[in-house]
């Protein structure tokens, strides 16, 4: 079934890619892709890129996308970061990044995905008013995310309040790591930022 929803290599062009859709989505690592199926079957006039390089992760996607006969889902079983730079500017709507790995040693701070030149192709790919969703269940990964996503003009955080932050979004999917991390008893924060 890759071949048939895979994404092509080179420049991507969207249109093409999912024709008569009228909006683009990405998600950065979909794990076990209950995420980004619920997504895709609640918008099926959106189109949805996922990027995962974890071949189970990636197989388990491909099964939800043959057992609902998703047409508005193309994947990538690889990096996102190659996606983006290959991304049309302005192009999507909305851009997920839930639960990443957090690389919690201080040496292994440069993999985290959540970087200023990640944010800098993020910026280009967003629409004016595009959200950027990341939410996570690593305290200390929330607050880089901050720290790097707060003072770039880029963007704007959509929080007006505590709960803005620790309640999930009311289009929320729930996410196997998710529910590992609360049954963990571990709390979540799920950030909001906006491209200015």
């Amino acid at each position: 079934m890759l071949p048939r929803v895979g994404l092509p290599d080179g420049p991507i062009d969207l249109n093409a890619l999912f024709p008569g859709l009228s909006g683009y989505v990405l998600e950065v690592g979909f794990g076990g892709g209950e995420h980004l199926t619920a997504q895709a079957k609640n918008h099926p006039d959106t189109g949805f890129i996922g990027c995962e390089p974890f071949e189970n992760g990636v197989a388990k996607l491909l099964t939800q996308v043959s057992e609902h006969g998703l047409t508005n889902v193309r994947v990538r079983p690889d990096d996102a970061r190659d996606v983006l730079e290959r991304l049309p500017e302005a192009s999507l709507s909305v851009m997920f990044v839930l639960f990443p790995d957090p690389w919690p040693k201080f040496r292994h701070h440069k993999r985290r995905f959540i970087q200023p030149r990640t944010l800098d192709d993020i910026a280009r790919v967003l629409k004016p008013g595009g959200e950027l969703r990341v939410a996570t269940d690593h305290a200390e990964y929330a607050q880089w995310t901050l720290m790097h996503l707060v003072r770039d003009v880029r963007f704007s955080w959509g929080a007006q309040r505590a709960a803005d932050w620790r309640v999930r979004p009311a289009d929320w999917v729930d996410t196997r790591y998710e529910q590992k991390a609360l049954a963990a008893g571990r709390s979540c924060v799920y950030l909001r930022f906006f491209r200015t």
